[in-house]
């Protein structure tokens, strides 16, 4: 490039981020300059990721928060059974209203300045929760959490798949379901020890973090290709790569792929279903609808409850060994995604639910039907095969695909859309959950059995392949409005 794009580069990399600035001063000549900027492309990536999934870690927290607060704000702000309930649920009420306009704030503002937004939503939440003094303070406290965790489960994973290389999206990708995974597990810890209003307090820290860190981190090439300057979409994607390396081809890539959408007409929600664009939002929805039918919130929710109804004395001991399971099945994942692929693990994963789900429903029917022989031990093994199979594939790759199959002009509503499913989902199985158990305990477990079943033909017919291949390629082959697309 050069010229007044070289200009205008030249000015862009004056306002960006102290990062950009850092990075991109540097110069390497020769092999030792090439290993530099592979070196610092890693180190940049791997900087603009940890920042971002300090929102994937706030999101954890907040999830985590209402379980081992209960009693003692129940106790000093005298709230009914009803009353708390209210307050553990409309975070889920206020996570589906960020997920309507998360995509349109992340295109209107970028993906940094979503994540800031989402950032003073929760800190505002947690500081109301802090200081209640009453339970409309914790309710209102609590929707604006949800309004934020609602922008950041869309938000995240789209920045971390747009700022990453091709041959290490996949597992960057999942480290923000393993940083949920940390989040909450240590809400949960902290809870046992803390006082309820020190650990509100406490959740305004990483939205501190993430603030601060917004501030060293690039914008998201792709999303200055399409709404903000060519310049400085050069310039980010320059820092990204290493100074030292050549980005001509994908630069030309994404300008390619970038102006073809721009010929396209304006994207409405009402655009994702017209056959362009059917099979990406198929798969999407789908993927994110089945990741929550399956089941998973309501036995995350209520795990307690279903040891003991499965016959233990207490549901402590396997919900500790969910707990024990479930962060190494996520790191498991992250290793495994640009290796084995979206397909297989998502295929075995779902199988792995599948089969928990068939042993937590032999268990319950054994003590229904008055067996000879006790199976309760099955709730136990089902429960852990469920969760440890969930972490190491469905847990995550969903978010991973949603951010790979949507064109940038698309990507807005179809992430809202995408969410809000996956939210409206989640609140279903919390709420139906108990009266499903009430009307069959086995039949609830096989019913969810069915549903994980039914994922593993879901994945294999419906969703495609997407590890080792550009975003531009992927959404290429998904929207047939933008095919034939050529790698350059």
């Amino acid at each position: 490039m050069a010229g007044p794009m070289e200009r205008e580069g030249q000015e862009a990399a004056e306002k960006k981020p102290l990062l950009v600035r850092v990075v991109g001063s540097g110069s390497g000549d020769g092999q030792g300059g090439s290993a530099s900027s592979s070196s610092s492309s890693v180190a940049v990536v791997v900087g603009c990721t940890a920042i971002a999934v300090a929102g994937s870690f706030e999101f954890g927290i907040s999830v985590g928060y209402s379980s081992p607060t209960q009693l003692g704000i129940m106790r000093d702000l005298h709230l009914s059974l009803a009353e708390y309930s209210v307050f553990g649920s409309i975070l889920t009420i206020g996570a589906m209203l960020g997920a309507v306009v998360s995509g349109s704030i992340a295109d209107r503002a970028g993906r940094r300045g979503a994540m800031a937004i989402s950032d003073i939503l929760c800190a505002l939440g947690y500081l109301l929760i802090g200081f209640s003094q009453n339970y409309w303070w914790l309710d209102i406290g609590r929707v604006l959490i949800g309004c934020g965790i609602g922008i950041l489960s869309y938000v995240v994973p789209v920045y971390i798949s747009e700022i990453t290389p091709k041959n290490l999206r996949g597992g960057f990708a999942t480290v923000n379901q393993f940083m949920i995974c940390c989040g909450g597990s240590l809400a949960f810890v902290l809870g046992t020890f803390i006082a309820w209003r020190t650990l509100a307090i406490a959740g305004v820290a990483p939205c501190l973090l993430q603030l601060v860190g917004l501030l060293l981190i690039p914008e998201s090439p792709r999303w200055l290709a399409r709404f903000g300057h060519p310049g400085a979409f050069v310039v980010a994607l320059q820092t990204l790569r290493g100074h030292g390396t050549d980005i001509s081809e994908e630069a030309s890539e994404i300008k390619v792929f970038t102006e073809k959408l721009q010929r396209l007409p304006k994207s409405k929600m009402l655009d994702l279903f017209q056959k362009d664009y059917i099979r990406a939002v198929t798969a999407g929805v789908g993927l994110m609808a089945l990741q929550q039918l399956g089941g998973v919130n309501g036995i995350l929710f209520y795990a307690s409850e279903v040891f003991v109804s499965a016959g233990f004395p207490s549901g402590n001991t396997g919900t500790v060994a969910m707990a024990v399971v479930q962060v190494p099945m996520v790191g498991l994942g992250v290793l495994l995604m640009d290796k084995a692929g979206r397909r297989p693990l998502l295929m075995i994963s779902a199988a792995g639910t599948c089969l928990g789900c068939l042993l937590v429903g032999l268990s319950f029917l054994s003590k229904e039907q008055h067996w000879e022989r006790d199976l309760n031990v099955l709730a136990l093994a089902g429960l852990v095969v469920f969760i440890g199979s969930f972490s190491l594939g469905m847990g995550g790759i969903p978010w991973v695909i949603m951010s790979e199959i949507f064109p940038i002009n698309m990507k807005g509503s179809a992430g809202s859309l995408v969410t809000l499913v996956s939210w409206l989902g989640s609140w279903v199985v919390s709420y139906a959950f108990n009266f499903l158990l009430i009307w069959s305990s086995y039949g609830t477990f096989f019913i969810f059995a069915t549903i994980c079943g039914f994922t593993v033909v879901f994945v294999h017919r419906l969703v495609p392949e997407t590890k080792g291949r550009t975003l531009e390629e992927i959404q290429a082959s998904m929207n047939s409005s933008l095919t034939p697309f050529h790698k350059y």
